[in-house]
């Protein structure tokens, strides 16, 4: 079993008890979380494509954390100039378990 979800203006694979980080969303930890954003469903032989997305499907999440991930450097060098910059960066993130995913192929 599994479904293509979309939070964040990205697109994400999920499976039942697997664990996730999404864009930051604005929830506590150990709340949950249902995104209806679902894209496809699918398990054993079958697959429910939705146009945009497929009705009456939703994924549930648990919160885990409010994280950020590791430090991403940013160096701009504009050369003979003695010009240099350099900046570092963390991302915000949600982690996430996937709990149940229902739909209309869940069954």
């Amino acid at each position: 079993m599994f479904a293509v979800i979309r939070t964040g203006g990205k697109q994400y694979r999920v499976t039942p008890n697997a664990v996730l980080k999404v864009e930051k969303l604005e929830a506590e930890a150990g709340s949950t979380i249902t995104f209806t954003d679902v894209l496809a469903v699918g398990g054993e032989g079958h697959l429910t494509l939705g146009a945009p997305v497929v009705a009456g499907a939703t994924v549930t999440a648990t919160v885990i954390a409010q994280d950020r991930l590791d430090k991403v450097i940013i160096f701009k060098k504009r050369r003979r100039q003695n010009s240099r910059r350099k900046n570092g960066h963390r991302q915000h993130v949600t982690v996430l378990r996937v709990g149940e995913i229902s739909g209309p192929a869940a069954a």
